[in-house]
């Protein structure tokens, strides 16, 4: 099974301008059209069986909203994750809704929803997500699309995973994007998943293969952070690297599979 654990869609009213704004923020074509419809296709080309797909709460109001979207396109080859933002005020409320309406993660965005990744007011959320047994994504190191400071920056991810010992994290862009010295000094050997999103055609593949070897392969996601990255392309990049096929098998779905839960 071959599970993509970094996706983006949005529903089909807004998609297409939606999907052009980030382009133009970030400077990269998208390989979708950023709808559901849209990554299916992409995944049967491609070979993949599941995509987790991200939402990012930009504002406080859009929680509840995100959460009934995510469940409406959830089934087989979609598992969908929710959003908090940090100025939700019934941020708790929205934590209970996601486990009834029965989405498995929350996703968070430091750049986009203007907070640092370990500021003591994000602490009481990240307890209770990790109590209610969420997987929790941060998006990791730069956001192309976006200006300086990076509010998560692999010393800061260290900070979190450090204070929620036994907590399922993923630091998303293999740790952080272009941040990848750092994270070899600050988050390999710690308890994080890092999920590989457009990160391997810039990385150094002698230093994707090293953070492998000293992570560990079973805390390695194969992910393609689509539209932005094409699946197909990512799915043979993995079969071009000199991994056993143990290794290999374990990073394009087997890991993913287990921290999802998933009996398939």
């Amino acid at each position: 099974m071959i599970i993509d654990f970094h996706v983006h869609c949005f529903p089909d009213d807004i998609a297409a301008r939606t999907v052009e704004s980030l382009a133009q923020k970030a400077g990269i074509p998208a390989m979708t059209d950023g709808t559901v419809t849209g990554v299916k296709a992409s995944m049967q080309r491609a070979g993949i069986d599941k995509s987790v797909l991200l939402n990012i709460a930009t504002r406080p109001t859009q929680c509840r909203k995100i959460t009934q979207w995510a469940s409406s396109v959830e089934g087989n080859e979609i598992i969908a994750f929710g959003s908090i933002h940090p100025d939700c005020g019934n941020w708790k409320e929205e934590l209970e809704y996601m486990k009834q309406a029965g989405l498995k993660g929350v996703k968070f965005h430091p750049d986009y929803q203007g907070f640092y990744v370990d500021e003591k007011r994000m602490y009481p959320i990240y307890e209770k997500v990790a109590e209610m047994g969420f997987v929790m994504v941060f998006h990791g190191g730069v956001d192309i699309g976006l200006p300086v400071p990076c509010h998560c920056p692999p010393e800061r991810m260290k900070n979190v995973v450090r204070a929620f010992p036994g907590a399922r994290i993923v630091a998303a862009h293999m740790g952080g994007y272009d941040c990848w010295d750092d994270v070899e000094r600050f988050l390999v050997g710690e308890d994080v998943y890092l999920d590989t999103s457009f990160s391997l055609h810039k990385m150094n593949m002698e230093q994707f293969m090293r953070i492998v070897e000293l992570h560990g392969f079973e805390k390695i996601l194969f992910a393609t952070d689509s539209p932005w990255g094409d699946q197909s392309t990512e799915v043979m990049r993995f079969y071009s690297m000199p991994l056993s096929d143990n290794v290999r098998n374990a990073i394009l779905g087997g890991n993913a599979g287990r921290l999802l839960g998933l009996t398939c």
